[in-house]
Order: structure tokens, then sequence, then C-alpha cells
């Protein structure tokens, strides 16, 4: 069992702020190190943007929690310099299987295909992903990088003002304030900056429950479970609920039993109860123990906005969905990669403060796309009337013997990264260009001749172009544009996703590697016109 959660890893210390004669003011203030907290600081550190993070803790996470981290955010994290770490110590998986009752109804493959960097999913503790972030700021300290890490600092109380915020900050030698010109609060599912400015959620919480267990196998049970997804509807030994199954690095099985909503939680949270309920699942002979218990209920909602003033929200404390579909922790790093640029450039006074507005629509957008999924992911896995169980139940029967029934079943849709549709960024679509890379659009992986495209594209605006001749670089308005040049015969993947049955291609791609334009030539003023309206000043 991993210990690395008892040991302090950013442990209290005294700041030179709480000696200052007046509130020190910084440039931006993160609430919260978890991973999304952590993700932001990181990103702007990276960015040479000062950034003090605070937190009421002093070591990671006890518990696996979020488990599941898709390609998508695996691809961000690489960007932030701590991917690589996760992905060699999770566990890989692409493949799935749906039983229903005792039988398998079907299963699938979510990267079916070759030419990627990253995997479809990796399974991994929540702690490690957080240990390993924690790596990651003391690698950035350690090369002069701007960002501080306060553990044991606890913000009690929140001023909201025109051009800053103030903070009373509690710790075990007293209380100290200090000012944020932008505060970004990651304080999680509970956010205490959420109730200290009066906001709140709007959305559904679901009346059902499921008992998480995380459970060392003995290595014969092992043998019984490859590294799939397992998702059970109505098993034998769970009637009327459902179960997944997943594994997790160091011997650890993750498993969500669906409970019900009337239930007594401390009786369903002893140990002999679970232990019978695995029991019934594994066998009355297996052999296990278990690291970590919990219960949670399903909610989906979220923030109105994502933005009040100078005060950002992020994570679990701007929205929340179910875990069936892993868009917990994986949505709220898309968030910190949509925000990080965008302040940066406000910063910099680059760009206009309306910049950040478009933070908080564009992931809006994305946490309802995640909210409709997982509802309906909910819906499906929890019917609410017999008439919608005997419905689920026929789709079940159906998907045995037939494919087009398949995609009728959800055991929970599983994250994909958001495209920006209509989003006032967004620039023209010209060129008859594959439709799954429009603008707004993440960038897709492909190998190149000189490595990976997504570690090549970087964290900058960039002009990628394709069998066209364009400068080495493009200013505008202090924002500069830098060229990738790459052919057509890169490699067959990145023919395919990039040009389809095009001859060339031009894309502008926003730091966050994600579509701003494109066009099968080039043309100027229609760059800048589009880096324009890009960076919110068209």
């Amino acid at each position: 069992m991993s210990k690395i959660f008892e040991v302090p890893m950013y442990p209290y210390a005294r700041s030179a702020d709480q000696d200052a004669l007046t509130p020190v003011r910084h440039p931006v203030v993160v609430i919260g190190a978890g991973p999304i907290g952590l993700g932001v600081a990181i990103d702007l550190a990276q960015q040479d943007v000062p950034v003090v993070v605070v937190d009421d803790n002093d070591r990671v996470s006890f518990g696996s929690r979020a488990i599941c981290f898709a390609k998508r955010p695996l691809e961000i994290l690489d960007r932030l310099g701590c991917g690589a770490p996760m992905v060699d110590k999770g566990v890989t998986w692409n493949l799935g299987k749906v039983f229903f009752d005792e039988r398998q109804i079907y299963d699938f493959n979510l990267l079916d295909e070759d030419g990627h960097k990253n995997p479809a999913f990796i399974n991994l503790q929540q702690y490690y992903f957080e240990e390993y972030m924690i790596n990651r700021v003391r690698e950035l300290q350690a090369e002069g990088k701007p960002i501080e890490l306060r553990g044991g600092n606890k913000v009690s109380a929140i001023g909201t003002h025109e051009d800053h915020t103030t903070l009373e900050i509690d710790t075990p030698e007293g209380p100290y304030n200090l000012e944020a010109d932008w505060l970004i609060a990651c304080d999680g599912a509970n956010s205490p900056t959420r109730r200290m400015l009066g906001l709140d959620f709007v959305g559904r919480v679901f009346e059902d429950n499921f008992l998480i267990a995380d459970t060392i196998m003995d290595p014969e049970m092992q043998k019984n479970f490859p590294t799939e997804r397992w998702f059970w509807f109505d098993p034998p030994f769970n009637r009327g609920q459902s179960v997944l199954l997943h594994k997790q690095p160091d011997n650890v099985w993750r498993v969500d039993f669906q409970i019900g909503w009337d239930i007594d939680r401390e009786k369903e949270l002893k140990e002999e109860n679970i232990r019978a309920r695995l029991h019934q699942m594994f066998g009355d002979d297996a052999k296990f123990e278990l690291e970590w218990t919990s219960i949670y209920t399903f909610q989906c909602r979220r923030m109105e906005s994502f933005r009040k003033g100078r005060v950002l929200f992020a994570g679990d404390s701007a929205h929340q969905v179910s875990p069936f579909g892993a868009r917990g922790a994986n949505s709220g790093l898309q968030d910190t990669d949509n925000l990080a640029w965008k302040l940066r450039l406000v910063m910099d006074g680059t760009a206009p403060d309306s910049l950040m507005d478009t933070y908080s629509d564009e992931r809006v957008y994305g946490a309802d796309e995640n909210i409709l999924n997982s509802s309906r992911s909910t819906d499906f896995i929890t019917p609410k009337s017999d008439t919608s169980r005997t419905f689920r139940n026929a789709v079940l029967d159906l998907a045995e013997a037939h494919d087009f029934a398949r995609p009728l079943v959800n055991s929970g849709r599983l994250s994909v990264p958001c495209t920006y549709d209509g989003s006032v960024l967004n620039g023209p679509d010209e060129g008859g260009l594959p439709v799954d890379l429009r603008p707004g659009s993440s960038a897709k992986d492909a190998p190149t001749k000189d490595g990976w495209l997504l570690d090549r594209l970087g964290d900058r605006f960039q002009l990628l172009a394709v069998g066209v001749d364009i400068p080495d670089t493009l200013e505008d308005g202090g924002i500069t544009v830098e060229a990738l040049r790459l052919a057509a015969d890169e490699s067959p993947q990145f023919a395919q996703r990039y040009l389809g049955e095009a001859s060339s291609a031009v894309y502008l791609m926003r730091p966050d590697q994600h579509v701003a334009a494109r066009w099968a030539d080039y043309n100027e003023a229609a760059v800048i016109a589009a880096l324009k309206t890009a960076t919110g000043r068209g």
C-alpha cells in the first residue's frame, strides 16, 4: 500500500508576506494544490507568470479518488513537463467490456489506430498524480521559475475589487493578508471560495450512491482480470444495480458498487459489509486487502459563469459531473489549458480583459457537453422507472447480437476533448480539410520526421503549414506567430489527419493547441485577421 499521502510534501513554512507591514500584492494566487490548481500554476510559471499556490493541506490526497486520465489531458500534462512519469507509472488501457447479468454483451477499443504518442487512457491513483505535479513544481523552482507552494495556508476571507482581490489567510502562526491581481479558485466541489462570494451551482443531484472499494488482490486472483474496463449491468453479485472494475498501479483494483439512494452510510462503510460484497463478487475464497473505501453521490452541476471579476474558477469548484466517463479531473485540466494562455496575454497587455470572458464561455460550453453526456450515462445506468429499465434491458439484449444497438448502450461515454464550436475566437474554415480538425478543435497528435507533432507545437501561437511556403514569423500587436513547416509525407497518419483529400493546408494554432483558423493556402492578411479574432482583438 502506498504511504506517500502520510508524508507532508509541502509543509507549512513562514512566508515573508507574513512579516510585511502592508499586504503584499501578487500577480496570481491559486487556491488549492490538487491536480487542477497545480496544473494552472505550472502552466503559468512555465510562461514566467509569477504564481503563488495556497492550500490548507500540506500533503497529497488520501485514497485513489480520480483515477482515469484520458489521452487529451495526458497531452496537456506532457506540455506541463509531468506527463511521462504518469504514463510510466499508470496502468495503460484502451479495451473495455460490457456485461449484462452474467453475459458479456460486447467489447470496445478506444484507440484502434496507431500513430499516437499517448494511450487512450491510463489509470493512476490521484495521490501519485499530485506527487508528480509537486515534483514538477520543485523542478521549476530549481530552474528559477516564479512559482511558490504554501502548505498550511487556509483562505478564510476574500474581498473583491475592480482590479484585484484581497485574501485573509490563516496559518499555524496566525493570520495574515495578501492581495492578488488575479485569483484562481481550484478548491474543489465544496469550494469555500464559491461560498464566500455567494455563488452557487445549477444542475441536478442524482438520487443514487456508489461505494468505492480500492482492493489489493492476491496475485492468483489478478489472473482472472485483464487490464481492461469492465462494467456490469444487473450482475448476480449486485442484483438490480451495476458494478465497475478498473485496475490501478501497485496491484490495486478499483471496484465501484451501485448501492442505491436510501442507505445507511455508516453501515455500508463497515469493513465486514464491504468484504461481504467483494466476496460475493470474487468468491468466498478470494484473498484481498482493502486500501481505501468511500461513498459518493452523483452530481451534474456547474456555476452559471466561471468568472466573477478578477476571480476565475476551474475544475470541481466550477463544475461537477458523475464519475462515469472520467470527466472530472480530465475536464478540469482542459479548464487550465484554456485559462493560462489567455490570462498571460491579458496580464501582458497584448489582449483585452474581455478575453477572460471567453475562458468562461468556452469552458461553460465544455461543461455543458460533459454534463449532458454524464447525465445520459447516469440515466441509462440508473433508470428511474420500470419503463426506462425495460427499455434499457431490451437495448442490452439487442446489443449482444446486433451492432446497431451497441451505440445505445451507455455505461459511461468516455471523456473526449471538447470542440469549441461557435466560439467567438474561431476564425475562417477554408480549404475542404478534415471536419474533425475544424476551428475550435484540439490538435490531433501524429508522428512526424522529427518527433511527435504535439511536442513540436508547444504552448504558443503557431502557423502549421503543410505543403505551403510561409514566413518564419509573423507579428501583430505584440504577439508573435512562429512557423512550423511540415511535408505531406511526414507520416500517413499526419497526412490523413491534417490534409484528408486536400493537397495543402495552413492551420493557425492557439497556445492550448486548439485550431483557431485554417486555409488551403497562405494569406498574410487573413492570418493576421484570424489572430486578432483568436486573441479577442478582432
